[in-house]
C-alpha cells in the first residue's frame, strides 16, 4: 500500500477543478482520517483485496509473455500473406490492459481483461483461427476457449494460473507501436463496430484515471466500495446491478468533490453523495 497522508497533503496546492461541477469540499485531510484509512487498510486484508508483490510480479511476467507470443504471431501472420521483409520486421502489435487491473484495483486470483491491438493485415478471422491455435500450442495456457459471437468477442484462457479474457482490435494501420496511444480519438475512425467495442474498455480506464484527482485515494476508496457491493451480493451488470466500471464512475465523481480527501472520508461521503443523488 502506499496511501500515506503526505502525499495527499502535498497535493494540496491550488488545483484544477475536476468534472462538471466545482468540488463540495477542499479540506485537507485531518491527522484522524490518517488513522481511520489506515484502519480501512487493515479492515479489507483478511478479504483477499490486496495482492502481494510476489503476485503482482507474476501477473507482469505472465503479460509480457502474451505480449511477446502476440508480437510473434503478427509478424508470422505478416510474412505468411507475402509483406515485403522490412515491413514484416516492423509491424508491431501489442497488448492493452483494461478493467480492474489497468485501474489497479484487482483482488487476490482477480482475471485479467486485456485487448490484443493488431495492424491492418491483421483479420478478425485470423485472431479466432491462426492466433487461437498458437496460444493451443503454449504448455502454460489451460482452459482455451472462443466466445466469437459474444457483444465483444472474446478468447478466455489461462495462462500460468492467471486467467484472461483477450479480446481483439485491429486498427487501419501498417504498424502499431508500444508507444501507440489509444485516447487518440483519430484511431476510431473507419473501425469495426466490434474493435471500437474492444477499444473502450481501455479508453474508458484511462479516463477514468485521468479524471481522478488523485489516483492513491481513489483505488483505496474503489477497492472499499467494491468490497462491500459484493459481500452484499450487488456486484453485477448481468444480474442487473452495477459492473465494475459503473462502481468506478461513481468513485470517480465522489473524488471530484472532495478532491483532497482521504480513502476512509471518500467511503463516507460516497454513501452521503449517492444517498440523496
Amino acid at each position: 500500500m502506499k496511501e500515506t497522508c503526505g502525499t495527499s497533503r502535498l497535493q494540496n496546492q491550488p488545483q484544477r477543478h475536476y468534472g462538471i461541477t466545482s468540488p463540495i469540499s477542499l479540506a485537507p485531510p485531518k491527522d484522524i482520517d490518517c488513522i481511520h484509512t489506515q484502519k480501512l487498510v487493515e479492515a479489507m486484508k483478511p478479504f483477499g483485496v490486496f495482492e502481494d508483490e510476489e503476485e503482482l510480479n507474476h501477473r507482469l511476467v505472465v503479460l509480457s509473455k502474451l505480449n511477446n507470443l502476440v508480437k510473434e504471431w503478427i509478424s508470422e501472420l505478416g510474412e505468411s500473406k507475402n509483406l515485403p521483409p522490412s515491413a514484416v520486421a516492423n509491424v508491431g502489435g501489442k497488448i492493452f490492459t483494461f478493467g480492474s487491473y489497468r485501474l489497479g484495483v484487482h483482488t487476490k486470483g482477480a482475471d485479467i481483461d486485456a485487448v490484443c491491438v493488431a495492424p491492418r493485415h491483421v483479420e478478425r478471422s485470423d485472431f479466432f483461427q491462426s492466433f487461437f491455435e498458437k496460444l493451443k500450442h503454449q504448455e502454460e495456457i489451460k482452459n482455451l476457449r472462443a466466445v466469437e459471437d459474444a457483444y465483444v468477442p472474446v478468447v478466455k484462457f489461462e495462462f500460468d494460473g492467471i486467467e484472461i479474457d483477450l479480446v481483439f482490435a485491429r486498427l487501419s494501420m501498417q504498424t502499431v507501436s508500444d508507444n501507440l496511444d489509444l485516447g487518440d480519438d483519430s484511431r476510431l475512425r473507419s473501425l469495426d463496430i466490434r474493435c471500437i467495442r474492444s477499444l473502450n474498455g481501455c479508453r474508458v480506464t484511462d479516463e477514468i484515471l485521468h479524471l481522478v484527482p488523485n489516483k492513491e485515494n481513489f483505488r483505496l476508496t474503489l477497492r472499499a466500495i467494491k468490497l462491500w457491493a459484493k459481500r452484499r451480493g450487488i456486484y453485477s451488470n448481468m444480474l442487473g446491478f452495477l459492473g465494475g466500471v459503473s462502481w468506478a464512475m461513481l468513485v470517480a465523481r465522489t473524488c471530484q468533490l472532495y478532491p483532497n480527501a482521504l480513502a476512509s472520508t471518500l467511503v463516507n461521503k460516497f454513501f452521503l453523495v449517492f444517498s440523496k443523488w
